[in-house]
């Protein structure tokens, strides 16, 4: 019984430590942000490739679909790239639609949708969210921007 109670309350403080360690800048030298993009990373883009096959020339990006977004908003590719988008839903169920491509798919939560085209024409298309989401649907769109 001593050795249970014993245990506890070293668990009891572990957890009291642990909860009330506050983060400031003193702390190692640096502080944590809650800014974003992070102070340093301004001019980071917005839109990744996770995966550029060179012999085949697709790029790959992983996407996430929440209320009432998509991140990344922002996807920039070049004219003649084959594009594969991994979707995925991690809410409710979303659409993704990008009528200029022909585009519309749901996503289910949970699931990853895979989305594959070619980008055969320049210019900025909007992407959105094709399926009614809730109160915050409307905005939860993003921008592909096929460069030359």
């Amino acid at each position: 019984m001593k050795k249970i109670i014993g245990l506890l309350i070293i668990f009891a403080l572990i957890f009291i430590v642990g909860c009330s360690h506050t983060n400031n800048e003193s702390d190692a030298g640096v502080g944590i942000s809650s800014e974003f993009p992070a102070p340093g990373f301004e001019d980071v883009p917005e839109a990744i490739v996770v995966d550029a096959d060179l012999e085949t020339g697709v790029k790959e990006f992983n996407v996430v679909a929440k209320k009432w977004e998509f991140q990344p908003s922002t996807i920039e590719v070049k004219r003649g790239d084959k594009v594969k988008l991994n979707i995925n839903s991690v809410d409710v169920t979303h659409g993704f639609s990008l009528a200029d491509f022909g585009i519309n798919e749901n996503l289910a939560p949970g699931k990853t949708t895979v989305v594959e085209f070619t980008a055969d024409k320049t210019g900025t298309f909007t992407f959105f969210c094709s399926v009614y989401c809730g109160s915050g649907h409307s905005d939860m769109k993003g921008m592909l921007i096929v460069n030359e």
